[in-house]
């Protein structure tokens, strides 16, 4: 039985070991006062240039009206299937909702053939150093945001969105 104590302490104190220094450093760690978005919260603000007309966006100009901002990329399976609804969306409701895209980091060479290919007509926003996209905290594509006229975040979806994902979106920012 001794052997085996000593052969627990031995591994208790190595695997100890180990862990301090496999540890992130402190640095690395997320800032975890940074303003992180959430539902019921304000979205943050960004500027982003606009891919058809070369002009910047604030999401902040948005206000006034629900925004369905969506992080895709062209690369994207999913992103790619839920284009025609958003697209859709976009048609449908005009004037009192805003589809808004951001591309994470390619060049306009790629974006605008595929915008082509899928008749796309809502504003495109190029995100190329995708700073927007590790501001918003975006962990896979596609990622979209629900915000309110106000400029509140009222839903989240990751993933591929379909058309009944988005109606149930849009009610809850239409309201």
């Amino acid at each position: 039985m001794n052997r085996w104590t000593t052969t627990f302490f031995a591994i208790l104190i190595l695997g100890s070991g180990w862990l301090w220094v496999s540890r992130l450093p402190v640095d690395a760690s997320p800032d975890v006062n940074a303003p992180q978005p959430a539902v019921d919260h304000p979205a943050p603000d960004f500027s982003l240039t606009r891919f058809d007309t070369g002009e910047k966006v604030n999401l902040s100009d948005l206000r006034g009206r629900p925004v369905i901002l969506n992080f895709w990329a062209t690369w994207c399976g999913p992103c790619r299937a839920e284009m025609p609804a958003l697209q859709a969306a976009y048609e449908r409701y005009g004037n009192d909702l805003l589809v808004v895209g951001v591309d994470q980091g390619e060049e306009g060479a790629v974006v605008g053939p595929f915008l082509d290919e899928f008749g796309i007509t809502f504003p495109i926003l190029m995100d190329g150093d995708m700073a927007v996209g590790r501001e918003y905290r975006i962990v896979g594509l596609p990622t979209t945001f629900f915000i309110d006229s106000q400029g509140i975040i009222r839903g989240v979806h990751a993933g591929q969105i379909n058309s009944a994902i988005l109606a149930e979106g849009i009610v809850d920012i239409a309201r």
